[in-house]
């Protein structure tokens, strides 16, 4: 039986994540403290008790949710033994840093300076995404690829559940043909840009550099990443992986499929919400899952 260790992404976040960490465990409290310094701002202030508008800003949501993630892996001591680990989106860092392929306070920077350069982006074209229920991955590949507007699947999430992300129109459009074709629901979702589509191509330079100019070792298992799917341990593979994650999509369900076709059976959710652990039942309800937080 293995078991496999996952972590959310952007989107999980709610006022008063990891202040029962903080406040329980003295690891925690020095780590949110270390955070606090490295970032310049006390950001265990807007997480334990700003208001939803502070967390949903990407520069505080990202790094909020790599941390309650990450410190609640190290906090777990030798209980974390994790055969194999995979992150959504923003979570292949928290995965990275718990497998310790990266250091807490690289994996931070990195982090920080992703949201910034993804709010840049956003800033830059107005754009957004859009979530499509019941209607096969092919349909939509077909309905993106047939407008005239910047407009890409860019998470699967799990079997009938898509993320589209393009241009405000692009995204107008779509909706309306997914819902001619047979979606079930066609919502655009309440974020600040289209991630993981070519409009964040000004924020793929900026990481770049920094993912450059940083450490990485090799992971304690393999972590299956958004990109490639499967389980990677080699740190130039695994920087290459993190730079085209940006205007990639995430390949959430295949990453699962080969997750258990490797052998995981367990799946544990580490960080806020259990977006995940529904997702994971939703690809294999054979599967054991469960969350911690």
């Amino acid at each position: 039986m293995k078991k496999a260790y996952v972590f959310p992404g952007q989107g999980a976040q709610f006022v008063g994540m990891g202040k029962e960490l903080y406040e329980t465990s003295p690891l925690a409290k020095e780590m949110f403290e270390k955070a606090n310094e490295v970032l310049g701002f006390r950001i265990t202030d807007l997480m334990f008790g700003g208001t939803d508008e502070d967390l949903r800003q990407t520069k505080v949501t990202q790094p909020a949710i790599f941390l309650h993630s990450v410190i609640l892996a190290k906090t777990m001591g030798g209980e974390f033994s994790p055969s194999m680990t995979a992150g959504h989106s923003l979570g292949e860092f928290s995965a990275l840093v718990a497998t310790g392929a990266l250091s807490f306070e690289d994996g931070l920077k990195l982090v920080y300076k992703r949201a910034l350069a993804m709010q840049k982006a956003c800033e830059k074209n107005p754009s957004t995404m859009a979530a499509i229920l019941a209607l096969p991955d092919d349909k939509v590949e077909e309905i993106c690829a047939g407008i005239d507007e910047v407009v890409v699947p860019a998470n699967y999430n799990c079997p009938g559940q898509i993320v589209i992300s393009g241009s405000l129109k692009g995204i107008e459009i779509a909706c309306e043909k997914m819902k001619e074709a047979g979606a079930k629901r066609a919502l655009p979702l309440k974020v600040g840009g289209a991630f993981h589509s070519p409009l964040m191509d000004p924020a793929k330079i900026e990481l770049s550099e920094a993912i450059a100019a940083t450490s990485f070792s090799r992971p304690c298992c393999p972590v299956y990443q958004n990109v490639s799917t499967i389980g990677e341990t080699d740190p130039e593979v695994i920087k290459a992986n993190l730079v085209a994650q940006l205007t990639a999509p995430v390949k959430w369900t295949q990453s699962i499929q080969n997750m258990i076709a490797d052998g995981a059976s367990e799946f544990m959710e580490l960080g806020p919400g259990n977006v995940l652990q529904g997702l994971v039942s939703k690809i294999d309800k054979n599967v054991t899952v469960s969350g911690k937080q």
